[in-house]
């Protein structure tokens, strides 16, 4: 296939670099041969993935990710072209070829394995609770029982508070609330339009350090998720080659160095070791 790619005319590899996988073979092939690769991350989580004007979305994801693509080959030259991925649409944009890879707070489950090759994981994250400053009935996950959580649009989180296992964890009722994604949640709870927001505690750590004061964790993990990077289902030399990278990052004191940068001023107990790898199928 690299050579074939190598030899195709220029406006294959145009075409390749436009958009995802191209006409490449794997993400790796497209990156050693055009020295380019599409990213998909979040835009509107700050400490993971926002984006501020024109400027490149900043954070511990889209470092994670400007640090996997410089080590995924022998090239130190790739240019990302950035996509935002919005829980909602993350399996379609690697199906359709729109992103390469996907950086974005991206949790490993067994609904989305039959769709994406996960490459990773790159930390091991807890899902926490997040409530307003000022809301003191809810002290810790049970109290959620009744309450207003929110619902957002492609997350699977509220469904280890409502949902009895195995999907679930509390099998607690409460009311769900929609939202588009969860800066949307965020200011629905800020605005009481809801009680409480679960998902991830960098997620939440993030939102509550734009706005100290407003908000608090409750500390109270309800399960670890698997960060991972989302990679076209199939392509299992990128996932090996993500591995190696997610493996050097940890060994070189990079991932250590991103979480302090973005979450030191937190009071979160930051992911501390290489996870085990899922495999590449």
């Amino acid at each position: 296939m690299r050579r074939a790619a190598l030899a195709g005319a220029a406006v294959t590899v145009g075409l390749a670099a436009c958009g995802g996988g191209g006409s490449y073979a794997t993400v790796v092939d497209k990156v050693e041969n055009t020295g380019t690769v599409v990213v998909g991350t979040k835009w509107d989580q700050p400490g993971l993935g926002l984006k501020i004007g024109n400027e490149e979305p900043q954070g511990f994801d889209a470092d994670v990710a400007r640090y996997l693509v410089s080590h995924l080959t022998g090239r130190s030259d790739v240019r990302i072209t950035w996509r935002e991925a919005p829980s909602s649409t993350r399996e379609a944009l690697l199906q359709n070829g729109t992103v390469d890879m996907i950086v974005a707070s991206y949790s490993i489950t067994e609904a989305r394995k039959p769709k994406v090759t996960f490459g990773g994981p790159y930390a091991i994250v807890p899902q926490d609770t997040m409530v307003r400053a000022d809301d003191t009935r809810i002290k810790k996950t049970s109290d959620l029982r009744g309450k207003r959580i929110c619902l957002a649009e492609g997350s699977n989180s509220y469904r280890r508070i409502v949902d009895p296992p195995p999907d679930g964890k509390l099998d607690l009722p409460a009311q769900l609330v929609h939202a588009a994604n969860y800066s949307d949640c965020v200011r629905k709870l800020a605005a009481d339009q809801l009680d409480a927001v679960s998902t991830e505690s960098l997620i939440l750590a993030g939102f509550a350090e734009q706005d100290p004061g407003r908000f608090r964790l409750l500390n109270d993990p309800i399960t670890d998720e698997k960060w991972s990077v989302g990679i076209k289902k199939g392509d299992t030399e990128t996932c090996e080659a993500v591995n190696r990278a997610i493996a050097g990052m940890w060994r070189d004191g990079t991932t250590a160095r991103l979480l302090r940068k973005w979450f030191g001023r937190t009071d979160l107990v930051l992911p501390s070791a290489l996870p085990r790898p899922e495999g590449c199928p």
